[in-house]
């Protein structure tokens, strides 16, 4: 199906705090909220193309806001052809370079390119990619927790039909990562995936000796234990702790940087970031090294798009669940036994705008 010519008429930038329903407590601090920056890109053909991007901290927002609205006089007039303008950006930005707040940037863009593609033939864009609507198998997102106060949260994960869980641990001594992950296993049972995340708290030599400490719980990933460009101290990690694997990626900026990782033999596995990799363009290379380089890639964070590139994913592999953006869409994109489907049309967003205006940052 040829897709239909779309012309970039404008940009509209609004920032937001929206809460989320848990506190998102790491090894490095704590995320009480998600500051975002929602994307609407209207075309002359009265098409408009939604996204958003996680800012991390509201710190980062009136920048990102700023340099999202610099941008638009880039692209009025362009046309909608996400990798044209994924070229044009590159070179637009070579020589400050693609990390940080301009690849958070670029990576938002790209999403609501897709987003305005899709919703201009009536179609999910796991459709334009040649991909059906499908469930993917999903974990549910945990930050630090304390068993004993959170055991009605992991029970209803379990019944809810989650066949894993993610907890992050790091944030205290090695016996206090044992008790919460000893504990956690008890209360989901042995059939539940478990995995961890350090986010980069750790030593090299830190990380794999309360990785060897807690093999004993059947864990099917380590996530991130040293900090993420230390591609060779993920290396040594990995190769000190085996057979547990290691997972890492959510840090890669755009495909080169996986590139770096994969040749540096820094993960067992893969978790991009659609919007550090470069939106869905970057995600549609990055899941081809995934599969000659056999790893098996999941997803982190943004639900919604998520879902619609891990399904045509050759080495799929799970979801990461963590709802940043439903506090301020019509409609949550909600699990069902423990799966999530991409919906339709293109990346399935639409604003609650009422829910807009009350979370909007100033």
């Amino acid at each position: 199906m040829p897709y239909p010519k779309l012309t970039i008429r404008g940009l509209q930038v609004r920032a937001v705090d929206a809460p989320l329903a848990n506190p998102i407590r790491t090894a490095v601090g704590e995320v009480p909220s998600a500051p975002l920056v929602l994307i609407d890109i209207s075309t002359e053909e009265g098409v408009t193309g939604r996204s958003y991007l996680f800012a991390y901290t509201p710190v980062t927002l009136r920048s990102l806001v700023n340099l999202m609205r610099d941008l638009e006089p880039e692209l009025v007039g362009k046309t909608v052809a996400p990798f044209e303008r994924m070229r044009q950006l590159e070179m637009r930005f070579r020589l400050v370079g693609w990390q940080g707040l301009v690849g958070m940037a670029v990576g938002a863009i790209d999403m609501a390119l897709w987003d305005a593609l899709g919703c201009a033939v009536n179609l999910p864009v796991v459709s334009l990619l040649g991909g059906e609507v499908r469930g993917l198998p999903a974990y549910d997102s945990y930050g630090i927790i304390d068993p004993a106060k959170d055991s009605g949260l992991l029970e209803r994960s379990v019944e809810s039909g989650f066949k894993a869980i993610k907890i992050k641990i790091g944030g205290a001594g090695l016996e206090e990562d044992v008790r919460i992950v000893s504990e956690t296993r008890r209360i989901i049972g042995p059939d539940i995936k478990l995995m961890v995340d350090y986010n980069q708290s750790q030593t090299v030599t830190g990380a794999i000796e309360r990785i060897r400490r807690l093999s004993e719980f059947d864990l099917a990933w380590v996530e991130e234990p040293v900090t993420a460009d230390d591609l060779h101290g993920h290396r040594r990690v990995r190769e000190g702790v085996a057979p547990v694997p290691v997972q890492t990626g959510e840090n890669w900026w755009f495909p080169r940087g996986m590139a770096n990782a994969i040749a540096a033999g820094a993960s067992d596995l893969a978790m991009i970031d659609i919007m550090k990799i470069g939106g869905v363009t970057g995600w549609l290379n990055a899941m081809g090294q995934a599969e000659a380089a056999s790893l098996p890639l999941s997803s982190h964070t943004f639900n919604e798009p998520s879902a619609h590139v891990l399904a045509v994913s050759p080495t799929a592999h799970w979801l990461e669940y963590l709802d940043i953006a439903g506090a301020v869409l019509t409609e949550r994109l909600l699990p069902r036994n423990g799966k999530v489907a991409p919906r339709g049309p293109g990346l399935g967003i639409t604003w609650d705008e009422q829910a807009v205006t009350h979370h909007s940052w100033k």
